[in-house]
């Protein structure tokens, strides 16, 4: 059986010194050349011809400007070498044209990651519109397509690439792109790179894939400090008049409904009386699913929130419970209430505070970690176990107050044992 001839391929870099920049710069042009038929691609770099060395195709000298541009180009060399050598592989033939295309993203289409990306937010806004999803999380996918689009120009001078392309290499560099060129915190860059990886665990599922090329990648999310009051900071604020009850009285309401319910200010929100269940206790239940997330989240109502629900009964012309104001005034308000409570907290109270009140509060009241993940609708009870570790870390705080007062006990104990 006669072999298949390779055919010859060559990929050489020059200035096109017939136009030049305003600066003095030539741009840097890549030619193809794959059995004597050649075509020629923008790199989307320029250097001052006088330091381009003809011979090597490359910048000379070894300022930072040289070896950065030399880096980028080999980098460009080592995409295009993979694109020649994966034609030849999977489809026996490569073309110069057919090369340039695939690199520039023509053609690829289909299954490139910015077009795959681009379809499931158009997909996510429709039930955002449905109001299924949250709009929050829809702006998030918008602003990580955003970076990942802008990563993908800068880092490889490309509008977009076809998963095949991706490697290992790929999620690192959006990582570091993401934590030391947009100086985001980690939490952050956990949350930035979880749809990517996800889209690449959809590529899998559509067989546009066959591994994952990301699979040694790891990040979580680091834990952070919920914000959180105490039972007897609730009670305080349960009990507080404000100055200005007209202005400040239903955010307050709203919160306290917040703390004994765990809702967060959007499943507050577009709470429905639809959403108020006899269950099979005989007791009124919350029966709904999180905005966030989509997941159930069922709470059995206790008499306080119960009592604020029937305050605002016809208080609204529509279907929903509460005339809910914005988050921007009912964090504003709160400000204002925990202020005239005389409630000292060390971190900044918003409205979504209460939803981590909450968890803390009932948590501490001993309401089983499995329960409390149910009701706060939790994907994962890791998430419920940060208000575990906060919790012991109160004990331990509380436990650092209370030991000075045993200190002469402690004392007498010492010399009666030795």
């Amino acid at each position: 059986m006669e072999q298949t001839k390779k055919s010859t391929f060559k990929l050489l870099f020059y200035l096109k010194k017939n136009e030049l920049k305003k600066n003095g710069n030539a741009p840097i042009m890549a030619r193809i050349t794959i059995d004597g038929t050649a075509k020629t691609l923008g790199t989307k770099l320029e250097i001052d011809p006088n330091n381009w060395d003809l011979k090597y195709g490359r910048v000379e000298g070894k300022s930072a400007t040289a070896l950065s541009i030399n880096k980028k180009l080999d980098n460009i060399r080592g995409r295009i070498d993979k694109i020649y050598e994966d034609m030849l592989k999977h489809e026996g033939f490569a073309t110069a044209q057919k090369v340039k295309l695939s690199f520039l993203g023509v053609g690829v289409m289909d299954d490139a990651i910015l077009k795959v990306f681009n379809d499931q937010n158009e997909y996510f806004k429709k039930l955002v519109e449905k109001e299924e999803r949250s709009g929050a999380t829809y702006n998030k996918y918008i602003t990580v397509y955003n970076h990942l689009s802008t990563f993908i120009k800068e880092r490889y001078h490309r509008d977009d690439m076809a998963f095949r392309e991706l490697t290992a290499d790929f999620i690192r560099e959006f990582d570091f792109y993401l934590r030391y060129d947009l100086q985001c915190a980690h939490n952050t860059v956990w949350v930035y790179t979880m749809p990517v990886l996800s889209l690449v665990e959809l590529a899998i599922k559509k067989g546009l894939i066959r591994d994952n090329p990301f699979q040694d990648y790891e990040i979580s999310m680091e834990e952070t400090n919920r914000g959180y009051i105490l039972k007897e900071d609730v009670e305080k604020l349960m009990l507080c008049m404000p100055s200005h009850p007209r202005r400040y009285e239903l955010v307050k309401d709203l919160f306290i409904f917040s703390c004994f319910t765990g809702l967060a200010y959007a499943d507050i929100k577009k709470l429905t009386r639809n959403n108020i269940q006899s269950f099979f206790d005989g007791h009124q239940w919350i029966i709904s699913r999180r905005k966030k997330s989509d997941v159930a989240s069922n709470v059995r109502l206790m008499e306080i929130p119960k009592r604020i629900i029937e305050k605002y009964q016809g208080a609204t012309r529509n279907e929903f419970i509460f005339p809910v104001p914005t988050n921007a005034t009912c964090n504003t308000h709160i400000g204002k209430l925990i202020e005239k409570a005389e409630i000292i907290t060390e971190q900044k109270v918003t409205f979504h505070t209460a939803r981590h009140t909450f968890g803390t509060m009932f948590l501490t009241e001993g309401v089983p970690l499995e329960s409390l993940s149910k009701m706060m609708g939790h994907k994962n009870i890791s998430t419920t176990q940060i208000y575990a570790k906060i919790t012991s870390h109160k004990i331990s705080k509380d436990m650092d107050l209370v030991t000075p007062k045993f200190k002469a006990m402690e004392e007498a104990f010492l010399t009666v044992a030795i």
